[in-house]
């Protein structure tokens, strides 16, 4: 039968103890999340033959995700997923400044974002499977952000072979928010993705600068490298992106996305094991990045070196920079509104 067993993971150097919850759906799919950044630390799935394997990047233990150069593996990113131009934004008049954290952006919620944070934890009855949810308070000027803001995100898994996030935010005060889950896959367990293959339901894309801040443009994907409207492998075209280092860090416009009902996003086939893993959201956009900046000094799992392109993420998101480009669907959040997302991780198998 499908079970929740809590247990402690660690503890931090404040001696605040870190629960890990694990969740085991009846067709022995198994995912664990513990409460620092309300992370995924692991994803078992099986093969075509039916056999098991961790489909996540990450590490061993507590200390290996309390490391500095932890790349968000797992977690859950916040106030704002992404990128802020400058660490500046003005909402209905008012200025606002956020930490610089990566070259001239505010990246991911700031210096201690979401991530960092211990969110509280319980298993809640779900229709469909078992489910923990997660809440995480934030209050008014965290990282800069205004309002004091009420986080929930409950992961399901259901007996649809699905991994299930619903988020849900409120706030006291105007707002700019973005949430997304920022976990690294491989569905071969190990190696690099190169060779998975992915079909994207996306026709645009947001052009960047050099900084990788969107310019304003949303660009059409046909006869570039950009281009996933067709199943192609992550390698295949990834030199002609022209970025440094090499690989994808772009934010895909997704056709149809956006509304209240979750849309067909994305899926990826691992041609080895046969793993599938398909996406549905109610998000506008989503981030593809390729693990460009992995580069095998941090040891992972099992004590595996994950170099470069050895996970791949896709962020259900709206799109960076949002606060600063009018055009763009807005990212406010306002006292009496809630926030709502949904992201499903469908797990299958070729035949």
């Amino acid at each position: 039968m499908a079970t929740v067993v809590n247990s402690s993971y660690g503890t931090l150097p404040d001696g605040t103890d870190i629960q890990a919850f694990t969740l085991k759906s009846r067709t022995g799919i198994t995912a664990r999340i513990m409460t620092r950044g309300a992370t995924l630390l692991e994803l078992h799935t099986p093969d075509r033959t039916g056999q098991l394997a961790d489909i996540t990047l990450g590490y061993d233990t507590l200390e290996g995700w309390l490391r500095p150069g932890n790349p968000y593996m797992g977690c859950i990113v916040g106030r704002y997923a992404n990128r802020i131009a400058g660490g500046k934004f003005i909402l209905d008049g008012r200025p606002y400044s956020l930490a610089l954290n990566s070259g001239p952006c505010t990246l991911h919620g700031g210096l201690k974002g979401f991530d960092k944070a211990v969110w509280q934890a319980q298993e809640v009855p779900a229709a469909d499977g078992v489910a923990v949810r997660f809440t995480h308070v934030s209050p008014d000027g965290d990282e800069g952000y205004p309002g004091r803001l009420e986080v929930q995100v409950i992961y399901t898994l259901t007996e649809s072979n699905e991994l299930r996030l619903d988020y849900e935010a409120r706030t006291d005060k105007p707002t700019v928010l973005n949430l997304t889950n920022h976990t690294y896959w491989n569905l071969r367990g190990e190696g690099t993705v190169l060779d998975h293959r992915l079909q994207l339901n996306a026709s645009r894309f947001t052009a960047v600068d050099n900084h990788s801040l969107p310019t304003g443009e949303l660009v059409s994907v046909a006869g570039t490298p950009w281009d996933f409207l067709r199943p192609a492998t992550l390698g295949s075209r990834m030199a002609q992106v022209g970025a440094t280092p090499t690989g994808y860090d772009h934010n895909y416009v997704i056709d149809g996305g956006g509304g209240t009902q979750p849309v067909r996003t994305a899926r990826v086939e691992e041609p080895v094991t046969g793993r599938v893993l398909e996406w549905l959201t109610t998000e506008p956009a989503v981030q593809l990045y390729t693990g460009n900046y992995l580069d095998g000094t941090e040891p992972g799992k099992g004590g595996r070196r994950y170099v470069q392109h050895s996970g791949f993420c896709l962020e259900t998101q709206h799109y960076p920079d949002s606060p600063n480009r009018p055009a763009f669907p807005s990212t406010v959040l306002r006292p009496g509104e809630v926030y709502r997302q949904t992201t499903i991780h469908r797990f299958s198998t070729l035949a």
